[in-house]
């Protein structure tokens, strides 16, 4: 891999996807080992009468998957690290550094979680109580249209907070902080001035790697009207088409902080090593 350096839009999902192609079987191992229970209970409920029937499960089981993405980004910094340090990855190594960090990512991922979801509650009551009362009452196009900026407002608020807390993930593995909690701060400090270059990755990112498996749940659930065998076989793919593309947003996420620390504070390989050198030590 080359030296750490600045790198644009395309340079970073470019890198993203060299990086996966060199290690596509132990990203994939990665995946199985971090995401197989949550993609085992989307198989069991797809196959079993679908999100309808299973409310409850299917809620548990994208929570999980959340928790289990992070698990998974941090053991994916990890194979990514020593890629760049012309070493050789290891599974074992990779999952070591994931489960020393669980309890923090898990702390720092709830509140991130919860915070973004109180930007949108309010939108959301207000969307429940006003737009039926407008349809019910033939609300004016004045207040239609305050309605749709308010929700237009809320996303753009959800957006820039989820931009700015974006590399608490790599922050909580990589750098030795007193509070997982003071990941936050770190990360909205890195992120100054770059949150609409972030929203743009992410945003091609997801389309990347998020946009298949919903176009192919949607065929199995097109086809299991008039196909169910073919159907089903479209959604178990779909359900477990994340062991093998998430591993790539991680790497997205991961060589978008160094890209960040590269700018702001002359990150090197030297400095990198330094931080592996004393994750491995404690």
């Amino acid at each position: 891999m080359p030296d750490l350096k600045p790198m644009g839009f395309g340079e970073i999902l470019d890198g993203a996807l060299t990086i996966f192609r060199r290690h596509f079987l132990l990203f994939v191992k990665l995946g199985v080992a971090t995401l197989w229970l949550p993609v085992a209970l989307e198989i069991y409920i797809q196959l079993s009468g679908g999100q309808q029937q299973h409310v409850g499960l299917s809620f548990l089981s994208n929570v999980i998957q959340y928790f289990a993405g992070l698990f998974l980004t941090a053991s994916a910094i990890r194979v990514i690290s020593d890629s760049y340090l012309g070493q050789t990855p290891q599974l074992g190594d990779a999952l070591s550094l994931g489960a020393s960090k669980i309890w923090s990512l898990f702390v720092v991922g709830l509140a991130k979680a919860l915070l973004i979801g109180l930007v949108a509650i309010p939108m959301g009551i207000a969307a429940a109580i006003f737009i039926p009362a407008m349809v019910r009452g033939g609300g004016s196009g004045s207040a239609v249209l305050l309605l749709v900026l308010a929700g237009i407002a809320d996303a753009w608020l959800m957006m820039f907070i989820a931009c700015g807390y974006a590399v608490t993930t790599p922050v909580v593995v990589l750098e030795g902080l007193n509070s997982s909690t003071e990941s936050f701060g770190r990360s909205w400090n890195l992120t100054r001035g770059s949150k609409l270059k972030i929203f743009g990755i992410f945003l091609v990112t997801w389309l990347i790697v998020f946009l298949p498996v919903l176009v192919i749940g949607a065929l199995g659930g097109f086809l299991t009207v008039t196909t169910p065998i073919g159907g089903e076989v479209f959604q178990v793919v779909a359900a477990a088409l994340p062991v093998v593309l998430t591993p790539l947003f991680s790497c997205v996420l991961t060589l978008l902080y160094y890209d960040l620390r590269v700018r702001r504070e002359a990150f090197d390989l030297e400095m990198l090593s330094q931080q592996l050198t004393t994750l491995d030590a404690r």
